[in-house]
């Protein structure tokens, strides 16, 4: 069955050049949404799914490690769609046509074929003339890396002891700041909005009330492709 885990995509937001890569201009590509958004649409997840994962992966569109989180909510859900026509169209009005130079920073032994989805993705992004280099290590090399916001681009992923969106709302989509709030945005993620609508959802007591919240934040970050979300690992399970 699906694990309470979110894997997914980070993309240096903050700098305003790439800190391990190359782009036309100095820039930082990431920082631009299409950018964002066409990387998303040139990714393959079906193919990742059946031909990698075997099958054992639940695609998502949404950014919490349980569907429960997103209230099963098809709005939060669903991907969006592979198209590598839109995704080329969206990097040329971007000003990368001819793409730019990356490393994506992956760990090796932490969450299933993460090397391989690495390796994959990567393959998929060539499409757009996106050339990444992927530097896969041991998770003890890895975190302490990241965790550092030492990265350009890193694939990993997200779980809780709960199926609450609370889980990835506060430490991972939240704009950096005190009492553990944004500690797992590893992106620099600034989203002011989501950001304001996280906040409200995290004391507002009427059930009701919290879900729209909830859900009004989720979609204000899916809107900016604030993280790319791959999918939900699958635990095979057997008993007698």
């Amino acid at each position: 069955g699906p694990e309470n885990r979110l894997v997914f995509l980070g993309l240096d937001q903050t700098r305003d050049t790439l800190l391990y890569g190359k782009a036309p201009g100095g820039k930082n590509p990431f920082k631009d949404p299409r950018v964002r958004r066409a990387l998303y649409q040139a990714i393959d997840i079906q193919t990742i799914k059946t031909k990698l994962m075997g099958g054992y992966s639940a695609p998502t569109g949404a950014l919490t490690p349980s569907p429960l989180g997103s209230y099963n909510d098809p709005a939060l859900e669903t991907r969006l769609p592979f198209d590598l026509a839109a995704a080329r169209r969206l990097m040329a009005e971007a000003g990368y046509a001819e793409g730019f130079e990356v490393t994506m920073d992956c760990p090796n032994n932490r969450y299933i074929n993460d090397e391989k989805l690495c390796v994959a993705v990567a393959s998929m992004w060539a499409q757009l003339k996106v050339k990444v280099r992927v530097n896969a290590m041991p998770r003890t090399l890895f975190f302490p890396k990241i965790e550092k916001f030492d990265t350009s681009l890193y694939l990993a992923g997200w779980g809780g002891g709960t199926v609450d969106a609370e889980v990835m709302l506060t430490p991972v989509l939240r704009n950096r700041g005190e009492q553990g709030v944004g500690v797992g945005n590893y992106s620099g993620i600034v989203n002011d909005k989501g950001d304001a609508l996280a906040a409200a959802s995290s004391i507002e007591p009427d059930p009701a009330k919290r879900q729209a919240l909830v859900k009004a934040a989720l979609q204000a970050y899916r809107e900016q492709v604030n993280l790319i979300p791959l999918h939900r690992q699958v635990i095979p399970w057997a008993m007698k």
